[in-house]
This record gives C-alpha cells, structure tokens and sequence, in this order.
C-alpha cells in the first residue's frame, strides 16, 4: 500500500479524497494556488504545497509544478480526482516516468478511449453497441452526406476531441449539411485545437444512462450497475441516481456486460465509467468511456454501501477486486449538483463570498462539499459549492426526503441552484421517472414573488 498520495485537484474532490486516505492510513499531500490558500483541503491535509497563482494552467494543470510538489514531498503516488489532468495520458505518463504511480489507467489506454472516434472503433472490435453512423473521423463533407443518407436523417456531427456540447450538430436533413460542418469544425477547432468530425445517426428520444465499472491489474473487471444522468443542461449534468426508474433488471445486466466487455478489451485499471445512449426503443450504445472517478460516484456509493475511492487506491496498489460488488436491495439514491450559479438570470455563474452556509442533515442525508461561512466562490473554476445526496427505499422517499433536505441547505451572499432543484422535485414530469435529455427544454421556473 501506498505510504503518501498526493491530491492533484481541489475542491470537495480532493476532500473527499483526503479523508478515505486517511482513514486508510496514507499521509496525503494537498496542492493548491493562492486563490486556495484558505481551502479545507489545505488544512487538512498533512503537507501542502502551493503550485502557483489561481489560473488553472499556471497551477493545477502545471504538470510541472505538480510533479516538483510530488518530488520534493517524496510520494508514491498521485491521485488526479476528476477534471483538471484526470484524463491526460501525457500525465499519466509523465508520473510513470517519475517513478510515481498514477491511479488511474495508463496512458495508452487513455488515449484509446479519450478520442471519441478511436473509442468507438475498438469498441466495435469489442461486441459493444454503438451507433450507426462513421468509422473513425470524416475525410469529407461527402462523405458525411453520404453517411448520413445510409444511416438516416436525422444525424449528428460530433467534435472527436469534444465535450460539453462543443463541436456537435444535429443535422435533420441535407440541405443544413454544409452550415453544421463548417460551423462544428470551427466551434471544434476553437474550443479544442481539433477540428476532426464524426457522424452519428440521432437517437431518438435518448436517456444518458452510463455504468460504474472497476478493474484491477489482474484482470478482474466488475461493473457496479447504472447512474441515470438524463437530467442535463447544454449536456452539463444536474441531477443523477440509481437505480434508472426505466432499466429492467435484465437490461441491467445486458448493459454491465457490454461495460466490462469495453473495460477488458482496452486493458483497463481503476474505476472508469462506460457512457451509453437509452434510445425510446429499448435500444443502447456506446457514447463514450470516462477514464476517471465522476463527480456522480456517491450515488452508486450509497447504494453499493463502497468506498469507490478505496477501491480505486486498493486496484492501483495492486490489490485484486476478491468477488463482484453486490447491489443492496430496496436501495435508491440521488444526487443534486449545488452551483454557484443564478437559475434566474441564465444560470449565470454567482461568484463571491458565502456569508452564511448551513447543511441539511438527519438519516442518509450526505452533503460532499469544500465550502463554509466565509468561504469565497472564485471566478477561476467550476462554480460547483457541492453535492447533496440521499438514499431511501424507492425512488418516491428519495424526492421526498430530497425536497425536505433542499429546504435544509441555506447558502447566503451568492446565488445558487437550490431554487432550481426544489421545483424539479416537484414537477409531476420528473417525479414520473418518464423522460429524455430534452427535459429540460419544456421545464418551466416560476420565480417566486419577492
């Protein structure tokens, strides 16, 4: 086992790293910028070490800085959290050199499965479903015309190095082409330096449905069911859980089979996460594999009743995975992300300091968050203050005690998504479970009077 990790990330993340390695027993280092000084990660952890001013890439995407903070503290080993150098095989690479054990894959296989175009080739290979549509990346605006007529309208082209909804365009037929192209090509090569395209046939009616898989060095790969991540704005996710209120127990077991058939033929070590499209046929393919922990782990935490952080050191140590993970029945589990952001005015980012922070508390009632009185919402990173999630009995106490818990977290001086999340656990819509990822499209706030 590990003797000292270090933390390349911040906010409730690294938190929530730090407290499972020392209840493990493992001396952890923190890093942070100036704009971190005053971070619980920095308090808390046993040593901490400051790699630059606030912009990210001066600082906590710096591998350079980082790997000095991990060379002079003398660690064995280096957890990336989630964003940030997460996913980035020159880092993964770059502690492997350093002698530093990276947890998470390697650098190769975060290559095969960091582009969309290559991921969905070897998954192909693999027996995975995928969706119709292009091998690898278009030579051409004819070919994509001609792609599209094979497939079908309507289409999407997607942005191979995207995310976020950057680079992708539903195309409905062949006269809007040539626009989407030469706009996703732009947008793509703007937002990522990449202006490499693929074509995708539209799923109809689709829910994000993606499962939790863990592997270790041995070759054992178990999968630890479905999170439902359906609810999303500009395919930024809301709201998560799991069970998903439309997965059969046999679809479930159908879907964490293509995950592990996925995670086995790259080779994967650690936790990742196999993304799928549920069309209104009961049909799914392969979107994409997320190399790293998911800011939506805690949901199949709480009903696997796991330490996935635990698990994920345990697999990079070199420890094996003994026997599959066991769902709980009667379990249900839900998570709300609470951001710094102004549900009235655009969700536009709300930063500043917190003047008051209370959070709700009482029976499997959990709340993952950085943040307190006095703590400041700074405009360089995610505007995430934290995540609540609950578990219950059936999806119905989950809303319940979801709303009651909502009325519970008081956060003061900034806007926040709360208001937000109230009124979507009440909206009859929601609550029904019956649903796609337009859902949010129709949904409808009414601003309460002041």
């Amino acid at each position: 086992m590990f003797n000292k990790i270090l933390i390349a990330n911040r906010g409730e993340i690294a938190l929530r790293i730090l407290r499972t390695c020392r209840e493990m027993g493992i001396k952890t280092v923190a890093v942070y910028s100036t704009a971190d000084k005053d971070s619980l990660h920095v308090r808390f952890a046993d040593e901490a070490v400051c790699i630059g001013p606030p912009a990210s890439k001066d600082s906590y995407i710096s591998m350079p800085n980082i790997i000095s903070a991990a060379e002079i503290c003398g660690v064995d080993a280096i957890h990336p959290g989630y964003g940030f150098l997460a996913e980035n095989a020159e880092f993964s690479q770059l502690c492997e050199d350093h002698g530093i054990k990276f947890i998470g894959p390697s650098a190769t296989v975060i290559n095969s499965m960091g582009d969309k175009a290559t991921a969905k080739d070897f998954m192909k290979k693999a027996g995975v479903p995928v969706v119709p549509g292009s091998d690898g990346l278009l030579e051409s605006l004819e070919q994509a015309y001609k792609l599209a007529e094979e497939a079908g309208y309507p289409v999407l082209l997607k942005a191979t190095a995207g995310g976020g909804g950057k680079g992708m365009r539903k195309v409905n037929s062949p006269k809007g082409m040539e626009d989407a192209w030469n706009s996703a090509r732009a947008e793509s090569k703007a937002a990522f330096g990449n202006d490499g395209l693929y074509l995708e046939k539209f799923v109809e009616e689709p829910r994000h449905i993606e499962i939790q898989v863990m592997a270790d060095q041995h070759g054992n790969v178990h999968h630890l069911a479905e999170r439902d991540c359906t609810i999303q704005r500009r395919h930024q996710k809301l709201v998560e859980e799991s069970p998903s209120p439309v997965i059969t127990p046999e679809k479930r077991i159908a879907m964490g089979e293509a995950a592990v058939k996925a995670a086995q033929f790259v080779n994967y070590e650690g936790a990742g996460t196999v993304e799928f499209l549920y069309d209104k046929y009961d049909n799914f393919y392969f979107m994409e594999m997320n190399t790293r922990i998911q800011v939506e782990h805690p949901v199949t935490e709480e009903i696997f009743d796991v330490d996935l952080i635990r698990e994920q050191i345990r697999v990079a140590a070199g420890e094996k995975i003994e026997e599959p993970y066991k769902m709980m029945e009667g379990r249900w589990a839900m998570e709300v992300r609470i951001n710094a952001e102004d549900v009235w005015n655009d969700f536009r980012p709300s930063p500043g300091p917190i003047k008051y922070f209370h959070k709700p508390g009482g029976h499997k009632v959990r709340v993952d968050t950085h943040a307190f009185s006095g703590y400041i919402i700074n405009p360089y990173y995610d505007s995430m203050i934290g995540k609540l999630i609950v578990s219950g009995p059936s999806r119905e106490a989950v809303i319940a005690k979801m709303s009651r818990a909502l009325e519970e977290f008081i956060v003061e001086g900034v806007k926040t998504t709360i208001p937000f999340h109230k009124q979507l656990m009440q909206d009859e819509k929601f609550r029904s479970g019956i649903y796609t990822t337009a859902f949010l499209e129709g949904f409808k706030m009414e601003k309460p009077a002041e």
